[in-house]
């Protein structure tokens, strides 16, 4: 394929880049750290350098970009986006993952090379320890000098093998692991622990870690402020002292995961071991400019030394853009908040799946709270934190088997729809990796297609929607692309009871939104989310955005950290202020806690009041 010259390349899908953007994009002889507030288009801005460097020959074939995100949605829109701006044999060379999902894909993959007894068994089990588990391993062991907090960071800290002597601590992790391979069936192992495993493979196989040098010469960090410090440990030791060139993207105004384990200072960590050079974006293309002014207020308090950014979007509203509600009770806050979407929603200022509802915490109480109210006025509200079977129904609606199978199931569901064809050919040109050069092999894709798609429209039009469908329907489309063939194609579903948590969930969303669906188009809507008012916590809403915020819950019982010397919670109100495109509320119920006052005295001078609602 043909190689742009740099000098001729241009921003794909976008009128332009702001100058300091294309200073960062164009920095490829070192790493750069490009710091970004809320809304300036980080993501994108790593879709385009994806893009400059994959068109530009700068990443021949077949080395690859390597991209690391926290989240499995940011993940995959990026991965998107640079499908959407490079031609397939470009975009399949950049390859975007979670730091979760990129440690299991390498223990999965080069297992038999971990040293024993560490090497984990091939039927191996992934489970996410609560403070409960970590209690009774302490307790059933008698480890009485060891809280929980220590032993969770130590475990994440300390590079195997560990000598089961010496300190205390020390004892209970080596016991820790040795209970965790030992004293189950299959043996479980957390997202830590595949950290600890991936840097000792890489540490103990040279020719491993040489393999990955150079296929990825250039790595991508996303969202890099809550960097743990096992995950750059794990980075170091991958990619320190070799010739990649690292870009990472992160505000350090948005650091949440300290609680976490996050280092409190990893740009300047980052600066230090890959010599990278800081870039500062300055523009706000999320808020207009009255909502910024807000917004900056809040980051001032958190770097005095900011920028204020220059906000690229339009006020689209009237009326306040900001305020704290108040509420004499909680019965009183879900009616009116219910009566308030309502009449937004009729009036036409706002789609029901434009509007979040953000809690700091707990929101299958805040769920149960809500939706008495909100049904009682027909909006349907989705608690994207809920559990379905074992996977939070936020992180089932970013996975790849989702995607895959929806499009498909759309395909079933109605008379024509270019959008799900295109997007399941693409589909399927990539599970079975079919040249886009190979007419012979497209037109064979096309055909298949399209006896399937007779198959399933057939088969859905006598297929009732009800629940009990939901599994029929879903097999018809999961045996038409096959099970092996996503299993082979996603390093995540490599292992069976990864793929089944996945296709369990699928199956059982499904069934919940066919309890009450008239048709089927109706039912894949509900799945997906449409027309309806999302609930989620705060950290799972992290570089997503919505028209209309309403935070759940500014009192000092549901939120008792915020507090004047509590940085990191004072960044957690930053994120889910800065969610908002055109206007951002807060709800305070009197009934519940007290008001926050100094965060009012703070917002004041920007014009947000606490008004009683309703007025």
């Amino acid at each position: 394929m043909s190689v742009v010259r740099l000098e001729d390349w241009r921003p794909q899908g976008v009128a332009g880049l702001e100058p300091r953007a294309w200073e960062a994009l164009r920095q490829t002889e070192r790493s750069v750290l490009v710091t970004a507030g809320a809304g300036a288009g980080k993501t994108e801005f790593l879709a385009q350098k994806a893009t400059y460097l994959l068109q530009t020959g700068l990443c021949p074939a077949p080395k690859r970009v390597l991209a690391i995100s926290f989240k499995r949605d940011a993940a995959r829109n990026l991965a998107e986006r640079v499908a959407k701006r490079c031609p397939p044999e470009q975009a399949r060379r950049f390859n975007s993952y979670t730091f979760d999902a990129y440690a299991k894909g390498l223990v999965d993959r080069f297992r038999a090379a971990i040293p024993a007894p560490y090497r984990p068994p091939a039927g191996y089990r992934i489970v996410m320890p609560k403070r409960q588990d970590y209690e009774d391993f302490l307790n059933a062991h008698n480890f009485r000098g060891v809280n929980v907090q220590e032993l969770e960071r130590t475990i994440a800290r300390t590079r195997l093998p560990v000598a089961n002597a010496g300190s205390e601590l020390q004892r209970v992790v080596a016991e820790y692991w040795r209970t965790q391979y030992n004293n189950y069936d299959p043996a479980s192992l957390s997202f830590l622990m595949l950290n600890r495993l991936v840097e000792f493979l890489i540490r103990e196989n040279p020719s491993i870690l040489r393999a990955m040098r150079l296929t990825y010469p250039i790595v991508f960090l996303d969202e890099f402020q809550d960097t743990t410090f096992a995950q750059f440990q794990l980075l170091r030791a991958a990619f320190e002292g070799s010739e990649a060139i690292f870009t990472a993207v992160g505000d350090d105004k948005q650091r949440i995961m300290v609680w976490a384990d996050a280092m409190p200072d990893a740009f300047a960590k980052f600066e230090q071991h890959f010599g990278a050079q800081r870039i500062s974006l300055v523009s706000n293309w999320r808020s207009h400019e009255d909502l910024v002014r807000i917004q900056h207020v809040v980051a001032s308090r958190i770097d005095p030394t900011v920028e204020e950014p220059e906000a690229r979007a339009d006020r689209l509203v009237d009326g306040d853009i900001s305020a704290i509600w108040e509420f004499a009770s909680e019965d009183e806050e879900n009616v009116c908040l219910a009566q308030w979407i309502d009449r937004e929603v009729q009036m036409g200022n706002v789609e029901p799946d434009d509007v979040a509802i953000l809690v700091r915490m707990h929101a299958d109480e805040v769920e149960a709270r809500l939706s008495p109210a909100f049904e009682a006025h027909g909006i349907r509200l989705r608690n994207v934190a809920r559990n379905v079977g074992n996977i939070a129904i936020q992180d089932l609606l970013g996975e790849d088997l989702t995607h895959v199978l929806l499009r498909l199931l759309r395909l079933g569901a109605t008379e024509r729809s270019p959008e799900n064809w295109n997007a399941a050919l693409c589909d399927l040109q990539f599970l079975e990796a079919v040249d886009p050069a190979d007419e012979t092999g497209l037109q064979r894709l096309q055909q298949r297609l399209q006896v399937f798609v007779r198959e399933i429209r057939q088969a859905v039009q006598h297929l009732d929607p009800v629940p009990d469908s939901a599994a029929e329907a879903s097999r018809m489309a999961l045996d038409f692309i096959g099970a092996q063939v996503l299993r082979r194609a996603f390093p995540s579903y490599q292992r069976l009871p990864d793929f089944d948590r996945v296709w369990n969930g699928f199956v059982l969303l499904l069934r919940e939104c066919l309890e009450h669906a008239e048709t089927w188009s109706d039912a894949l809507d509900k799945f997906e989310g449409l027309g309806q008012v999302a609930l989620m916590t705060i950290h799972k809403s992290k570089g997503l955005e919505f028209h209309t915020m309403i935070f759940y819950g500014l009192d000092n019982q549901t939120w008792w950290s915020l507090t004047p010397g509590r940085m990191e919670e004072l960044n957690s109100f930053f994120v889910a202020f800065t969610r908002a495109k055109q206007r951002a509320f807060f709800t305070l119920c009197t009934g519940r806690g007290q008001p926050l006052v100094w965060i009012e005295d703070l917002l004041a001078p920007a014009g947000v009041r606490r008004v009683r609602f309703p007025g």
